[in-house]
């Protein structure tokens, strides 16, 4: 429902002194231009702001905040908006800061290894910008065509490689950021070896905007894999499939790409994408190697030879690196085949030990039909983080009900199992009333303390993470 009560708290003069930084152009307070940034890709919240900015360098961002910070204004900033947490929503009005305008690729350092880009620079592009000189950067969020690198940032993104080469976090070396003072600093740079002082890099990366305001970022950079393969299994039941992902990562076997589908999900995506897939089949994994060609071509081997063992009733290799990547690209289509079927798709996101990958799947379907609502589940099985997906319409306000109770079911069994409540989305507002189960309140009280450092005033990103009313005391049944 869309929330159109937050105090108004730029004045004409304030508005004068925002656009005298930016320029007319840059500066948005229509109804339809607001419009358009009441949300993000997170489905059920909507909140309006006062204007939407989009700043041009650093100095522009740095003058804004000090005008904001001095009036108490909330700053949200934003990237493509792709996020799945309600993080860019601006539920207590104020500014939306878009930073699309930081769209430059400043430098590939080829000697050290780096890149070095704006927040605005759309995580396909640099993709494309560094294989073309041979470097490889892994990180590949579902959302890798829309998303910038700086929202990629700001919720510490996964996607399939995590399980190989890891997340947002492990590629992010050095930032320039600005804090709501207008102070500009930087941290971290191109040494591999840094140890000087607290890890403010590793601290503002999955942030959620809530500290500082990104300008600048450097990322590291890997040499290109010489080829890649890729294998999909299919089985009669949910056990051999999360069997085999344990037999592979024991057999020292570490895939680039991991992933699971339900039968749901595979009826779905078949449909999208035309594959051919076997819908009698309860469950599959698409799993992909890079790496040199005879390493490619041994593991992909071993893989399928474990597969069979642990009861895969199919296995097919793609014959050529043009199949294995249509494969992928329909894994990749999922949740946008997904939200054909109903008004209203939730993708969430819960992480388990990937040895209790079988028992998590088990308790989704479950808990899907204890609550009579529809869940397809797929995600990254080689690092235990999957994506129970409920198509369901907000506008039916008893079903959207049980689809919130089924999925605070779904968290505690993570955390039950020895999981998490999100394992590449983040918290934002969507599940902002969960953290105090995974971090304590212990845990919640000393973020809140490091976000007074940073943001005494707190108008960053406010309303997210933390929750100042009286939320329902959830607990974990052990």
């Amino acid at each position: 429902m869309l929330d159109t009560k937050q105090e108004k708290k730029i004045t004409p003069e304030i508005k004068k002194q925002l656009v005298s930084i930016v320029g007319e152009k840059w500066y948005l307070d229509s109804p339809n231009e607001l419009y358009a940034y009441s949300y993000d890709a997170t489905p059920i919240f909507q909140s309006m702001p006062e204007a939407v900015i989009m700043p041009a360098n650093t100095q522009e961002v740095s003058a804004l905040l000090k005008i904001a910070n001095e009036h108490r204004i909330p700053i949200i900033p934003r990237g493509s908006g792709t996020n799945l947490a309600a993080s860019t929503i601006p539920v207590c009005g104020g500014i939306v800061l878009n930073m699309n305008r930081f769209n430059q690729i400043y430098e590939i350092d080829q000697k050290n290894l780096t890149v070095t880009v704006g927040p605005g620079v759309v995580t396909a592009d640099l993709h494309k910008a560094v294989e073309a000189v041979g470097l490889f950067y892994p990180p590949d969020p579902g959302s890798m065509r829309i998303s910038t690198v700086g929202g990629n940032l700001a919720q510490c993104a996964g996607g399939m490689r995590g399980l190989k080469y890891g997340v947002t976090k492990d590629y992010v070396m050095g930032l320039e950021y600005v804090l709501p003072s207008g102070e500009v600093l930087r941290c971290g740079g191109k040494n591999v070896k840094d140890v000087a002082g607290y890890d403010m890099t590793r601290l503002l990366v999955g942030s959620e905007g809530t500290l500082a305001v990104i300008t600048e970022i450097t990322l590291k950079l890997l040499p290109l894999p010489e080829t890649k393969r890729t294998l999909v299994a299919y089985f009669t039941n949910l056990v051999d499939a999360a069997r085999t992902v344990e037999k592979v990562i024991a057999s020292k076997i570490i895939p680039a790409t991991m992933e699971f589908l339900d039968q749901g999900t595979m009826k779905v995506v078949d449909d999208f994408a035309k594959l051919g897939l076997p819908l009698d089949m309860k469950s599959m994994l698409l799993i992909e190697q890079d790496g040199p060609e005879d390493l490619v071509v041994r593991d992909i081997g071993k893989i399928a030879e474990i597969a069979r063992e642990q009861g895969a009733a199919q296995v097919q290799v793609a014959q050529t690196m043009e199949e294995g990547a249509k494969l992928l690209a329909a894994r990749r289509a999922a949740l946008s085949a997904l939200s054909r079927l109903k008004p209203t798709t939730i993708l969430e996101d819960a992480t388990v030990p990937r040895s209790r990958l079988a028992e998590i799947v088990e308790d989704i379907e479950r808990i899907a039909e204890k609550y009579q609502v529809q869940i397809c589940t797929f995600g990254h099985a080689g690092d235990g983080n999957l994506h129970p997906t409920c198509l369901t319409d907000e506008r039916n306000r008893e079903e959207i009900r049980r689809v919130e109770q089924a999925f605070e079911e779904i968290f505690q069994a993570a955390l039950r199992l020895g999981g998490t409540i999100t394992g590449e989305h983040g918290v934002g507002m969507a599940k902002m009333n969960y953290l105090h189960l995974k971090v304590g309140d212990g845990g919640i009280e000393l973020m809140k303390r490091i976000k007074e450092a940073f943001d005494p005033n707190n108008i960053m990103n406010p309303g997210k993470l933390f929750t100042n009313s009286q939320r329902r005391r959830l607990v974990v049944k052990q």
